[in-house]
């Protein structure tokens, strides 16, 4: 029996809740039991470790709980080169068939240690966040770093477009979207307890909006859309649960009582299992001006809630405007609040698009995830090896 291909990925990330933490716990899991033993992967995960900062965390701890071998490199500082011959050192002790990165700091470190000349290397490309100058010139730095990579896997086709822009070769480039599980509602009483926990009413209708709380998910253009309804419909009864943490979360607060809305909001942090609020919400929004292929989407496709989001990356290569979902351009609160009331007032719309949207996930199903990032690597390691760039 052919052994399985052994992988070796490199992320940084402290909860296994963000969508490319979910997605490689996920697949790795699936990977190890694939029943097709031609096919089945192994995968070890290494991470990082800064400062003062906990070596164990959430995701630490997740990946251990399935099972995964994790090793956890320790750093002095955000992109410090002085983790290279640690990343060689765990190269060779893992001896890895294919050596996988997500996001850019791992790009970078992977191609800066020159492991793109030894193994095949594929890059997992999620998209980027804005959150200061810093970070925006970090993300420069996947203009060198991915055009060495084997392969580089997207999240959708604006992503894959801006990628050849940036000189990374079409013929390299991968577009895979996330994958969701079947969704299991949480029960009546932990609804009940978490509804109370949160202060709302019973039949108090619920929004719910999930995600980083930065600039790029633009929770800002949602807390304008409650502003404009709240003034043309004092009376309404609804409550706006923004769900995550982030760099704007302070900020989004004082924005939420200038506009006189604080009251309509509930702020709840960052959250390890948006099952309940998925069941107990009736209606999900999602304003970004940039997205890749969201899990909250796809979450919410599964939970079969009614949805609004801005046309925007992947998310109209997932849902259909008036299909599964209503789709607004970005960047437009007049046109969120006009859609958010019209889907309230409209009980045959809701059914119809939920229903649809729950109908259509199941092509984003985590065994087809899994198959297909496998026959990626039987791609990998069976080709030729390719002249990559210096």
């Amino acid at each position: 029996m052919k052994r399985p291909t052994r992988v070796l990925a490199f992320m940084e990330a402290r909860w296994p809740t963000t969508g490319p933490a979910k997605n490689l716990i996920d697949f790795a899991r699936r990977a190890a039991g694939n029943p097709n033993t031609e096919m089945r992967a192994i995968v070890t995960v290494a991470t990082y470790h800064r400062g003062g900062e906990p070596a164990s965390n959430d995701f630490v701890r997740a990946c251990e709980k399935c099972g995964l071998e994790v090793h956890v490199i320790p750093e002095r500082f955000l992109f410090d080169p002085a983790v290279i011959p640690a990343i060689h050192k765990l190269i060779a002790l893992c001896s890895p068939d294919i050596v996988q990165s997500h996001a850019v700091k791992s790009h970078f470190l992977i191609r800066l240690a020159a492991i793109h000349r030894e193994r095949p290397w594929i890059a997992f490309h999620h998209g980027y966040t804005w959150t200061s100058p810093r970070t925006r010139i970090y993300n420069h730095l996947d203009r060198w770093s991915l055009r060495a990579a084997r392969r580089v896997v997207t999240v959708c086709r604006p992503f894959a477009a801006d990628l050849e822009e940036v000189g990374v070769r079409s013929e390299r480039i991968v577009v895979q979207h996330n994958s969701v599980r079947t969704f299991v509602p949480s029960p009546d009483r932990v609804v009940a307890d978490l509804r109370r926990g949160l202060g709302i009413p019973e039949g108090m209708q619920i929004l719910l909006c999930a995600g980083r709380l930065s600039r790029e998910k633009a929770q800002t253009d949602l807390i304008e859309a409650a502003a404009l309804m709240r003034r043309e419909n004092s009376q309404l009864s609804l409550r706006w649960v923004i769900a995550g943490d982030g760099p704007d979360q302070q900020m989004l607060k004082g924005m939420a009582k200038s506009l006189l809305v604080e009251d309509r909001f509930i702020f709840t942090g960052q959250v390890a299992d948006l099952t309940p609020f998925y069941t107990m919400a009736n209606l999900v929004v999602l304003p970004s001006h940039t997205e890749g292929s969201p899990n909250v989407l796809l979450e919410s496709m599964a939970a079969g809630l009614p949805i609004i989001a801005t046309a925007v990356g992947g998310v109209p290569e997932i849902v259909e405007d008036e299909k599964q979902a209503l789709l607004i351009e970005k960047q437009n609160p007049r046109a969120l609040a006009q859609a958010i009331d019209r889907m309230l007032n409209d009980t045959s719309l809701r059914k119809r698009l939920s229903e649809a949207a729950r109908n259509s996930v199941s092509a984003y199903s985590p065994t087809a995830y899994c198959d297909s990032i496998l026959s990626l690597y039987h791609e990998c390691l069976a080709g030729k090896p390719e002249a990559l760039d210096s």
